[in-house]
């Protein structure tokens, strides 16, 4: 353990309806963390037993309720009740979809271990896999972030709080960017590979949280849950240990067949944005909800 305790933090509300790797993604922060506080919302499953039936003692449950008036901020404010919940002074994030590759929760121990000392660091961002049609393929398009802040300092005072959909965080009533430093740990985020019944099941309630139209769901993300895209990439490299059993009983449920590449107009920002990145390292118009320090 760190030098001084160190809170994880998450939020799942249907993890059984929509087949979560939660489990997998709360025991993958468990070798960083002295708590982790689970926010559980009520729903129309038993995901409270299923996180219980983790068994660890360091685990806090919060049993919440959803308000869906709250569109895509019910995700925020969801967030915001566990992060306000952890007793300690750094918090470790994860989502119910994502998971911590092997040693990564110790690596962000050390980088927290490291950063605290200085006050302008709010927070440490780790780097993302995003896997997308099965779990042998990942995107790397600029629309999937490639970092994020996935940990924070938990002070109420500092005003840390996470922003719009929870995909990161921001600071204060300004919503100012948190002040960050990056760290060797990466994120696998297998929210879109699952299998198609799955996935679609969370289309369809993003569609309520986000109060999505046909219209905008047929716009966003075409007529199937999994749409070729550009710039899909062969993962070669091992899952985490603690999602390999989970990876294994969906693997061939969860391979999508995306139908033929093809090209469009819109496609060549992202080929452009790649290539620069490929040659420099920037990637262009990338959205960061961070500024390093």
């Amino acid at each position: 353990m760190a030098s001084f305790p160190i809170s994880g933090f998450t939020f799942v509300r249907h993890a059984v309806k929509l087949d979560f790797p939660v489990v997998a993604s709360i025991r993958s922060l468990l070798p960083a963390c002295d708590e982790v506080v689970v926010a559980v919302g009520k729903g129309e499953d038993d995901t409270l037993g299923l996180i219980r039936s983790i068994g660890d003692p360091r685990i806090r449950i919060i049993e919440t309720t959803w308000d869906l008036t709250r569109g895509r901020s019910v995700l925020a404010d969801q967030t915001d009740l566990a992060l306000r919940a952890c007793r300690h002074p750094w918090g470790i994030y994860i989502q119910a979809d994502e998971v911590l590759s092997d040693g990564s929760a110790e690596r962000l121990r050390d980088a927290i271990e490291q950063a605290d000392a200085d006050p302008r660091v709010e927070g440490i961002v780790v780097d993302y896999a995003h896997f997308y049609g099965g779990f042998e393929t990942i995107a790397t398009h600029r629309r999937m972030y490639r970092r994020e802040v996935r940990a924070v300092r938990t002070d109420p005072a500092l005003g840390v709080h996470s922003f719009r959909d929870a995909q990161g965080f921001r600071v204060g009533a300004e919503d100012r960017r948190i002040r960050a430093r990056r760290s060797s740990a990466q994120v696998f985020h297998y929210g879109w590979a699952r299998s198609p019944e799955a996935v679609q099941a969370k289309y369809e309630e993003h569609a309520q949280i986000f109060e999505w139209d046909a219209a905008k769901r047929e716009q966003r993300f075409g007529t199937s849950p999994f749409n070729w895209i550009p710039l899909l990439k062969h993962f070669r490299g091992p899952h985490p240990t603690v999602v390999r059993d989970w990876v294994a009983a969906r693997a061939e449920e969860a391979r999508a067949e995306f139908g033929p590449p093809h090209f469009h107009r819109s496609h060549i920002r992202f080929y452009l944005s790649a290539a620069v990145e490929a040659v420099t390292g920037w990637r262009p118009f990338e959205f960061r909800n961070y500024t390093l320090v």
